[in-house]
C-alpha cells in the first residue's frame, strides 16, 4: 500500500470517527467499538481513548482545529480543557453509562452473588438488550457508518466476564459453561441459568407391572380423578421415578429428565447387563457427586424392583448418542400356543422366521405411534424348551422390532409371524429383554409423560 493510500485511510478512519462525534456525547468504550475489527491487543475504551487524544492533538495544531474540539468537547475532557469548558462530560448516548466501569463492576458484584450458592468450574456471561440501548445501537451504526463495530453485548460480556473472573478464580468456557449469568439491561437484574449435569449407567429391571417413565393418568392427562384415585397417574411408579429422588436430593436440582436407550414392555423384565439410560439432572446446586454412593443409594430404595450399575458423568452429546445409534437386543420368553405343536415343526418355523419382517404399526400403540409398516430383522430364534403349548425361547433382533406382534402376528399386521407360519395361534405370556447391545432409539420424559 502506498504511502498516499495510506494517508487516505487514516483521514477517512479521522473523518469516520468524527462523523460518530456529531452524533453526540460518547464512552471511550462505545467510540472504541465502532473500530473493534481493526486492532488487536487493546480494550475498546483503550481504542476510544486512542482515537480522542489523536483528534485532540489534531485539532490543538492550529486555529483551525477548533471545529474538531468543538466536536469533542461533550466526550473529551482534554478537548473541554482545551477549549475552558467547565464542568464534566454529558453521559454518552449510546449505552447510557453502561460501559462505565463502575458499572461494568457493579454488573459484576452482581452476577457473583447470584453464583455464589452454585457449585460449578466454568460459566459464561450473557446480555439481554433493552429496547432504548438496541435502538441507540442501530442508530450508530445506521448514521456512524463505522464497518468495523462489534456489538455492544459483545463487549458488555467479555468485560463483565473478566471481572467475574477475576473475582472469583473460575473460567470462562464457551462451549459447556456449568452456568450462564444473564444480564437484564431492562430490569438491572443478573438471571443465572444453570446448565444440566448427565449421569449416564445402566438399569435392570427385574420385576413386571410398571412403565420406565413417568405416565399420567389418560383419563385426567394427570390432574387426578377417580379412575387414578386422584393420584394423576396411570401407573404409581417407574423406572424413573425410582433413580429420580436419590439424583434430586444429591444434586440439589430442580428435577430429572431420563432418557433411555429404547424401552421395555410394561409387563417386560429388563436383565443382563441391563439397558444404557442417561439421566439429565435439571439446574443441579451441586456437581460434584460421589457416584458410588449414589448408586448404593438408588438400589437400596429401589428394593429389588431396579437396579442401576456403572454410573459415570458424561455430557449432552450422550443423549444424542442415545438417540441416533442402532442396536441389537436379545429377549428371552415364554410362548403360549393354541395347540400343541411338534417340537420338529416348531424349530422349523422359528429358523423361517430369522430374516426380515415387516411390521406395520401394532394395534396396541397405534393410539401414540404412526400408522406405517416397518422392515425390521430377525437375526437368532431359538427353541429352548418345549412343555405342551408353552414353548420358552430366545430371540436377538435388530432395534424396534415388536416382539410380541412377531409372535402373534397382530392380525396379520407382522409377516411373517410364528402364529402366522404355525397356522396356530400364538402369544407371548412373559418377556424378559436379557441384553442390549447399544445405545438408540432413546425416550425422554419430564413430569408430562404421555407415551
Amino acid at each position: 500500500m502506498s504511502t498516499i493510500d495510506k494517508n487516505k485511510e487514516v483521514a477517512d478512519l479521522a473523518e469516520g470517527a468524527r462523523r460518530i462525534l456529531r452524533l453526540g456525547p460518547i464512552c471511550d468504550s462505545c467510540l472504541g467499538r465502532q473500530f473493534a475489527m481493526l486492532s488487536t491487543g487493546l480494550t475498546n475504551a483503550g481504542r476510544g481513548e486512542a482515537i480522542k487524544t489523536f483528534l485532540s492533538m489534531a485539532g490543538s495544531m492550529d486555529e483551525g482545529g477548533r471545529e474538531i474540539l468543538e466536536e469533542l468537547g461533550p466526550s473529551s475532557k482534554s478537548a473541554r480543557l482545551k477549549l475552558g469548558l467547565p464542568g464534566e462530560g454529558e453521559r454518552c448516548w449510546v449505552c447510557l453509562g453502561e460501559m462505565e466501569p463502575a458499572r461494568l463492576d457493579r454488573w459484576a458484584e452482581a452476577a457473583e452473588r447470584e453464583l455464589r450458592h452454585l457449585e460449578h468450574e466454568t460459566f459464561l456471561v450473557g446480555t439481554r438488550m433493552s429496547g432504548l440501548l438496541a435502538e441507540n445501537e442501530e442508530l450508530i451504526l445506521a448514521d456512524g457508518g463505522s464497518r468495523h463495530a462489534e456489538p455492544m453485548k459483545s463487549e458488555l460480556n467479555r468485560e463483565v466476564g473478566k471481572r467475574i473472573a477475576e473475582r472469583t478464580g473460575k473460567a470462562t468456557s464457551f462451549t459447556s459453561p456449568d452456568v450462564l449469568a444473564v444480564l437484564d439491561l431492562e430490569e438491572g437484574a443478573v438471571e443465572v441459568q444453570v446448565s444440566s449435569l448427565y449421569i449416564q449407567g445402566r438399569y435392570r429391571k427385574l420385576v413386571r407391572g410398571f412403565p420406565q417413565t413417568r405416565w399420567p393418568c389418560r383419563d385426567c392427562g394427570g390432574s387426578g380423578c377417580e379412575a387414578c384415585g386422584f393420584t394423576g397417574r396411570r401407573y404409581q411408579e417407574s423406572v424413573d421415578e425410582l433413580i429420580r429422588d436419590p439424583i434430586i436430593e444429591a444434586a440439589r436440582c430442580e428435577d430429572t429428565v431420563f432418557h433411555g436407550s429404547g424401552r421395555e414392555d410394561i409387563d417386560a423384565r429388563m436383565l443382563g447387563t441391563g439397558r444404557p439410560f442417561v439421566v439429565e439432572a435439571v439446574s443441579p446446586r451441586v456437581r460434584t457427586l460421589d457416584l458410588a454412593r449414589l448408586k448404593e443409594e438408588i438400589n437400596r430404595r429401589a428394593s429389588g424392583k431396579v437396579e442401576v450399575s456403572d454410573l459415570e458423568f458424561t455430557g449432552k452429546e450422550t443423549v444424542e448418542g442415545l438417540k441416533k445409534a442402532l442396536f441389537e437386543k436379545s429377549y428371552s420368553m415364554v410362548v403360549e400356543l393354541g395347540e400343541e405343536v411338534p417340537e420338529e415343526k416348531l424349530k422349523s418355523v422359528l429358523d423361517k422366521l430369522v430374516g426380515l419382517v415387516e411390521q406395520r404399526t401394532p394395534t396396541r400403540v397405534s393410539h401414540r405411534r404412526a400408522d406405517r409398516v416397518r422392515r425390521r430383522e430377525v437375526l437368532e430364534m431359538r427353541l429352548d424348551q418345549l412343555s405342551g403349548k408353552t414353548a420358552k425361547m430366545t430371540l436377538r433382533g435388530t432395534s424396534g422390532l415388536y416382539v410380541k406382534e412377531l409372535v402373534s402376528g397382530d392380525g396379520g399386521r407382522t409377516k411373517p409371524s410364528l402364529s402366522g407360519l404355525l397356522e396356530v395361534e400364538a402369544r407371548v405370556a412373559e418377556l424378559d429383554v436379557i441384553n442390549v447391545g447399544g445405545e438408540a432409539d432413546a425416550q425422554v420424559t419430564r413430569n408430562t409423560e404421555t407415551d
